[in-house]
């Protein structure tokens, strides 16, 4: 026997390949061991930023006499649930229906056909505050499956039943109309908390895909109610201790109502969600705040998270060394009083303390303080807080940093690729559009192959093992029709077009409701399906947006079908949880409204420029854009579109009714103002 786990390509597993624990990979050769040594599986869920699963793993996985106890008891397998988000969404389905809540570390005990009996999150090694031991756990799973095999056998048949039982209310048929929308913003109004921004109490999360639903709300609505949201939420998320105040980028989420508290990791996802939501805001109000946070955070992902093939990295962590050889939450990031006065001197250490709230007492742990901007905007020195923080940052950089998780996740790199490309079009920063179409080019490169179906991860250039789910579809094919009418190069709208050819053959059930995961994958105890948004968009609802853009930049009547049958799950969901589908009803706005499809065509510079930037600066919901010379045939948006009287044109259409072609740049705008 011994540990399988040095050949794997996840960071998370590769952390576990020293465990005295012989840990699988997920494998059908580790359900056949279990099948013959007559014991159960104990499956162990995490993923490499995870604070508890390190805790777990310290204290439970990396002792020799429980790790004994375990491999002698137990087929032990390990999966990381960013890797395997398919066998993560299954098991937690099952752990929140028996136990009303859900996390990581998730630990699932099970038969050798996958059936689970037993679950929990985070075990101790001693009994504390009520809960048992992991090993006084071990031993009672071990004493049922031994004494009691006929009533776990019970057990596990029932959860199946039950998961199986479980159907999506699709709201019947027909698609979302003004209602829903309508509805969801009350609903939304009822949970907003108005002296701190957000929804709901502590802990709070950043509500990226409800922002982008408000702000396209206000713009086809009107709804001056749904933007003083969005705009408070993001000004209050800005200031607060979740953003990075001398690096950019976002924590994961805040501990308290306040924003105050990061959980520290830092994820890709959150902050390629976050980059397009503060571009869109500024792109509807012109606020300085939201464009200097949307350069920042894409500064951040390429000077962090970007990787020697050109992608981006998962996560960051949110414990490092905190200068005494301990692993501690947020050492990289908060200071003391004292720490500033080392760095900034008295003077400039007073200032800054005052500018970023560090007090005496803390605001975290141990004195320290996480960095804010509390004050209200008042009048300050900005030279002297541009050289405060520059000396700050530089100080920083010589602590030991957080550990990063560099494997590539095609869905999130495919929401990178759409703010980066969407950041640099709109800032005047073209290098932005660069890092943008590299990410791309590797997700054609390491994860599509010949029969347009992607994998999941990759790892130095190297292709993981695991399919691609249906949000690596339609988040990677998002970014893809993004990164097209940005640069006006075709290629991204074939590409996106083969992968959701694949989501059209592979995803779809009957009624035009979609699975997470294609019909020839993997078979599990239950068929993944979730249209609900979770830290980032459905896959579900990413999918319906990306067959809407596609049907509108080519004019596919099957493709657009198929995403209003999508979009019938708003009609149930819009109105009654609002929180939980927001890019359903954002991708909603953008069917209410048409959505517009522009099409500019001249050589690209000059007015044919100013004019596609026109285009791309249009807040209307999910307006597409092609650019090109008049006669190419790079979208079929451009076909039969002619300079108008030698200039540079654009061709405004909305439900197959079109505007006149323009040259001028303000009647553009005009055709591009909501006219409902």
């Amino acid at each position: 026997m011994a540990n399988r786990l040095a050949h794997e390509t996840s960071p998370y597993l590769l952390q576990h390949a020293e465990n005295p624990v012989d840990w699988w990979p997920w494998s059908p050769e580790a359900f056949e061991e279990a099948r013959e040594r007559d014991v159960p599986v104990l499956l162990s869920v995490g993923y490499s930023s995870c604070h508890w699963c390190h805790v777990m793993a310290h204290e439970s996985f990396e002792d020799e006499a429980t790790a004994a106890y375990m491999n002698a008891h137990f087929v032990n397998i390990k999966v990381d649930r960013e890797e395997r988000p398919d066998v993560d969404a299954v098991y937690m389905e099952a752990v929140q229906a028996a136990t009303g809540q859900g996390g990581w570390p998730m630990s699932v005990f099970m038969n050798a056909d996958g059936e689970p009996f037993y679950f929990g999150t985070y075990f101790p090694p001693a009994p504390r505050h009520g809960m048992a031991s992991f090993p006084q756990v071990l031993q009672g799973v071990t004493a049922a499956w031994t004494d009691r095999r006929g009533e776990v056998s019970e057990v596990a048949g029932r959860i199946v039943r039950d998961l199986a039982g479980r159907s999506l209310a699709r709201g019947g048929d027909g698609v979302p109309g003004e209602e829903e929308p309508a509805q969801a913003l009350l609903g939304l109004t009822r949970e907003y908390d108005a002296q701190r921004g957000g929804f709901g109490g502590a802990p709070k999360f950043p509500p990226s895909m409800v922002l982008e639903f408000l702000l396209r709300h206000h713009a086809r609505t009107g709804s001056e109610g749904a933007l003083q949201m969005a705009a408070d939420t993001c000004e209050a998320m800005a200031r607060g201790g979740i953003y990075d105040q001398l690096g950019g980028g976002f924590a994961r989420y805040a501990v308290d109502r306040e924003w105050t508290v990061p959980h520290f990791e830092k994820m890709l996802y959150d902050n390629a969600l976050l980059c397009r939501v503060y571009a869109h805001l500024w792109r509807a109000t012109g606020s300085a705040l939201a464009r200097r946070v949307a350069v920042e955070t894409a500064d951040f992902l390429v000077r962090e998270l970007r990787t020697a093939e050109g992608g981006f990295a998962s996560a960051l962590d949110a414990d490092s060394d905190d200068g005494s050889g301990k692993h501690v939450e947020g050492a990289f990031y908060v200071w003391t009083p004292e720490q500033l006065r080392e760095v900034l001197g008295e003077s400039d250490a007073e200032f800054a303390a005052q500018y970023f709230g560090v007090t005496e007492e803390g605001t975290f742990e141990e004195g320290a303080s996480v960095l804010q901007l509390p004050q209200d905007g008042g009048v300050v020195d900005a030279a002297r807080v541009e050289s405060v923080r520059e000396r700050l940052l530089a100080a920083r950089a010589e602590r030991a940093r957080p550990g990063r998780d560099d494997k590539i996740v095609a869905a999130w790199n495919g929401l990178a690729v759409a703010a980066l490309a969407e950041t640099g079009a709109f800032f005047d920063r073209p290098d932005l559009v660069e890092r943008a179409t590299e990410a791309a080019d590797l997700l054609v490169r390491a994860h599509l192959d010949d029969r347009g179906r992607l994998a999941r991860t990759s790892r130095d250039g190297r292709t993981g093992a695991n399919a691609g789910v249906l949000e690596d579809y339609g988040d990677v094919a998002e970014g893809f029709l993004v990164l097209a009418g940005v640069t006006g190069e075709g290629a991204w709208l074939e590409f996106a077009g083969l992968l959701l050819d694949i989501v059209l053959d592979r995803f779809v059930a009957e009624g035009g409701a979609l699975y997470d995961t294609a019909d020839d994958a993997e078979r599990l105890i239950r068929r993944p399906q979730d249209p609900t948004d979770n830290a980032t968009p459905s896959g579900w609802t990413a999918a319906a947006g990306a067959l809407l853009s596609y049907a509108a930049q080519t004019g596919s009547e099957r493709h657009r079908s198929a995403a209003e049958e999508a979009l019938g799950v708003v009609r149930a969901l819009g109105p009654r949880a609002p929180r939980y589908i927001g890019w359903g009803l954002a991708v909603t706005e953008a069917l209410l409204d048409g959505p517009r499809e522009i099409a500019v065509v001249g050589p690209a510079d000059g007015s044919a420029a100013e004019l596609h930037r026109t285009a791309l600066l249009a807040t209307v919901p999910g307006a597409v854009v092609a650019a090109g010379a008049a006669g190419s045939g790079e979208f079929p948006l451009l076909a039969d579109r002619p300079l108008v009287g030698g200039r540079a044109a654009a061709y405004v259409c909305r439900r197959f009714v079109c505007a006149a072609p323009t040259t001028e740049v303000d009647v553009l705008k005009g055709e591009l103002a909501v006219f409902e």
